[in-house]
């Protein structure tokens, strides 16, 4: 309940309302809007490489040598992007915080960013979505990406004074997931309206449960 529903303080209640999709609390890394359904990958790790794995140590001895690192890097970064693009691939949903160089190159081949993505948040989409997050650094980042969702639509929507990412996913199960936006003249009475629905929704759950005869 907790990752379908959102609270907007300074509202009257009439204006609650329940939107087909999921509502994402944080904002767009990037955005480059796309029409039609877009093809999305699921990220956990940073996707600028990083010139030592863990437990080694990469030791720069001039300024040549530093440059030089920074250019592979960016290199890196943009044949990944490029990669993504040539996939079709037109959102990256990230749990960790992605670097400005990651940033750029998704602006430069339009692919939308939305990143510190909370662990429920990623586990609601894969469930829904039945996609695992993609690990673009394996032997062959050239592969063709299989790991890819389905979003019919991912739009910005204002909360409030909050912006947000409001996304809507081909659901591979039988759970079509809607968000409810509750609106109220302060918090406490939002918290008060939350506590409420989810006790009903947790009553119809055990109501509806089927019984072993």
């Amino acid at each position: 309940f907790a990752e379908l529903h959102a609270a907007v303080a300074g509202l009257p209640v009439a204006s609650s309302r329940v939107l087909p999709g999921l509502i994402l609390r944080g904002d767009f890394a990037a955005y480059c809007p796309a029409g039609g359904d877009l093809r999305a990958v699921l990220v956990t790790e940073p996707l600028r490489p990083a010139l030592a794995g863990p437990g080694a140590e990469f030791v720069v001895d001039s300024e040549g040598q530093y440059q030089a690192s920074l250019g592979w890097i960016s290199r890196r970064t943009e044949a990944l992007m490029k990669h993504l693009q040539s996939n079709n691939v037109k959102l990256l949903l990230s749990s960790v915080k992605q670097e400005e160089v990651v940033i750029y190159y998704a602006k430069l081949y339009g692919v939308s960013v939305v990143e510190c993505l909370s662990s429920e948040e990623m586990a609601l989409i894969c469930e829904i979505t039945g996609v695992s997050p993609y690990a673009p650094f394996g032997d062959d980042i050239h592969r063709e990406i299989t790991e890819t969702a389905v979003a019919t639509f991912c739009q910005p929507l204002l909360l409030g004074s909050k912006r947000c990412v409001h996304v809507g996913f081909t659901s591979v199960c039988a759970f079509q997931p809607h968000c409810l936006i509750l609106c109220g003249p302060v918090d406490a009475v939002n918290k008060q309206h939350a506590a409420a629905l989810q006790g009903a929704f947790t009553m119809l759950q055990q109501l509806f449960k089927g019984v072993d005869q």
